[in-house]
């Protein structure tokens, strides 16, 4: 019996420790669907907490309502990310969204095998994580993926600044392939709706 036991447990020493999803099955995951939804939470670099939901609309597009007393909003349309501020009639402040990690998971279509994307490809057989940066800008900071696999599902992202600073963001179930208007993402009328001028 003893024999066997210590049989086995070279057998296992020798599998490989790690089952982690192939990086081609990631990105075809996020290429299975077009449009998604999921309540998330929000763990910021100063340690407050926010929650939300989450609209996604590839490619480019991504809508953040947090809850109160947030309340506030983020867009990603348009080729822009506009966050607006809840208490504050002023235009949203807006960047380019290519300036953003946010842009690798919102492309028409992902390749995380693309030449210098990928920095960092690890786990197990019960969640993976894959670090991404934008190869021609790497001053745009870091995008970390959290997937589970069976099937595989995105569970969170990481984003971490040219600072240092990062913001974790841990999705709920998310439903994909649902209805989402194309108004939703729309920066210019979203600022006529609060009464903004451009």
């Amino acid at each position: 019996m003893r024999i066997l036991t210590l049989a086995a447990t070279l057998v296992a020493l020798a599998l490989p420790a790690s089952a982690e999803i192939p990086i081609n099955e990631v990105s075809a995951y996020l290429n299975s669907f077009r449009t998604a939804k999921a309540e998330f939470t929000q763990v910021n670099g100063d340690g407050s907490i926010s929650t939300g939901d989450l609209s996604i609309r590839r490619p480019g597009n991504a809508r953040f309502d947090y809850d109160a007393p947030n309340s506030g909003l983020v867009i990603a349309g348009g080729q822009q990310v506009a966050i607006f501020d809840p208490v504050s009639n002023t235009p949203p402040e807006q960047y380019p969204l290519s300036q953003t990690p946010l842009s690798l998971i919102l492309a028409q279509n992902v390749d995380f095998g693309r030449s210098g994307m990928l920095v960092a490809h690890d786990g197990d057989n019960t969640q993976t994580a894959i670090t991404l940066q934008d190869p021609e800008n790497p001053e745009y900071g870091t995008i970390k993926l959290i997937f589970t696999p069976a099937p595989v599902t995105l569970r969170q992202w990481v984003i971490t600044d040219d600072a240092g600073s990062q913001t974790t963001v841990i999705l709920g179930n998310m439903d994909t392939d649902v209805s989402i208007g194309a108004s939703q993402f729309n920066i210019p009328l979203e600022m006529q709706r609060r009464g903004m001028s451009n």
